[in-house]
């Protein structure tokens, strides 16, 4: 294969519940030092996977595109690369929570479901304080900022994802470009032996592990394990 120009753009995907702001947290800095522009995407809680699609989508039309998701924008991100091989450069996938569409033991959906079921019942404020009681203090500060400009239309972002169907074995064993994943070795909604799977099952992948300590002191982990490796790989092919 031959070498690829750097990516003009790298596309920023947080999860459930996130925001463009710790996306570009995660991985704005890794790609400012790459030369790469970093567009954080903003989900839509009323289409979250369409927005982040349509995102994909415009970044592409002027060249192949690194995709660097979290939790569900990296079940996204495979997904999309998976069908969009010329278009996409190389994927960084942090946190993935799940492989295949039957969700039914999946801790991320699972809690998906339950938090909109509570903010439905018991609205904004009271969930945020249960959430903030029971969440590391970086976690909560993120969740804090993030629910609330998404409010009202939260629980149905979360319902939406609670429902997506995650990457089936078929299509991560399809992807052709190269994918880093950051795993977490202590997070039971996102478990580590899920980047494991993801990173047996993909020809062209890379597991990189951290703790969640690690990851709340600096975001900028994930782009600094995920993004700094897989650019020199990438133009190196």
């Amino acid at each position: 294969m031959p070498d690829l120009p750097t990516p003009a753009v790298a596309v920023a995907l947080p999860g459930t519940g996130s925001d463009a702001h710790f996306a570009r947290r995660a991985f704005e800095s890794a790609c400012t030092a790459a030369g790469i522009a970093c567009v954080a995407v903003d989900p839509d809680p009323l289409r979250v996977i369409e927005s982040y699609h349509a995102a994909l989508d415009a970044a592409a039309r002027s060249g192949p595109i690194l995709i660097a998701g979290i939790s569900l924008g990296a079940a996204v991100a495979v997904d999309w690369a998976a069908r969009h091989p010329a278009a996409t450069y190389g994927v960084v996938a942090a946190l993935p929570a799940w492989t295949g569409a039957d969700t039914t033991g999946c801790p991320a959906a699972l809690s998906a479901a339950a938090t909109a079921a509570q903010l439905r019942a018991d609205g904004l404020d009271a969930m945020i304080e249960r959430m903030r009681a029971s969440s590391p203090a970086w976690l909560a500060d993120a969740l804090t900022r993030s629910w609330r400009s998404q409010w009202p239309d939260l629980p149905a972002a979360l319902e939406e994802a609670a429902a997506y169907a995650w990457p089936e074995p078929g299509l991560l064993a399809a992807i052709t470009a190269p994918v880093h994943i950051v795993g977490a070795v202590d997070d039971p909604v996102h478990p580590i032996a899920v980047a494991e799977r993801w990173a047996a099952l993909i020809p062209d992948a890379r597991l990189h592990r951290i703790t969640l300590d690690e990851l709340g002191a600096d975001p900028a982990i994930l782009g600094a394990r995920g993004i700094a490796g897989l650019l020199p790989r990438v133009a190196s092919r």
